[in-house]
């Protein structure tokens, strides 16, 4: 198993979708995994590529933005681990929105929080 250090924001908080600042150096040129989730715990989306627009892009999806109380953590990985973690996530959290997830062996990797 991978060990991914998920990312939350300033005061250790997991960061709100549609808030979360994009502007900042953080996010320059970070290629990684993401995860958006409802605060009640259902998973709305993972995936993967530059974090930056992607959740620029999904803002704009209603389809996600249709769920309430939206966070979101990312992590930087690795351009060859990533279809095999998207893969997994995909598998074990079963998210809302999106399915086509890569045709790749799995990698398992530990998840942001505890699933109950």
């Amino acid at each position: 198993m991978l060990n991914l250090n998920w990312q939350r924001c300033v005061g250790n908080v997991w960061g709100p979708f549609l808030t979360v600042d994009l502007t900042h150096a953080h996010f320059d040129s970070m290629e990684g995994i993401y995860i958006i989730w409802q605060g009640n715990g259902s998973i709305i989306r993972v995936g993967q590529g530059f974090i930056r627009d992607r959740i620029a892009r999904h803002r704009t999806n209603r389809t996600i933005t249709a769920y309430n109380n939206l966070y979101v953590t990312w992590t930087p990985v690795f351009a060859k681990y990533r279809d095999g973690i998207e893969h997994y996530l995909a598998e074990v959290l079963k998210p809302k929105v999106g399915d086509a997830f890569p045709d790749a062996t799995p990698i398992a990797v530990n998840l942001p929080w505890s699933l109950k």
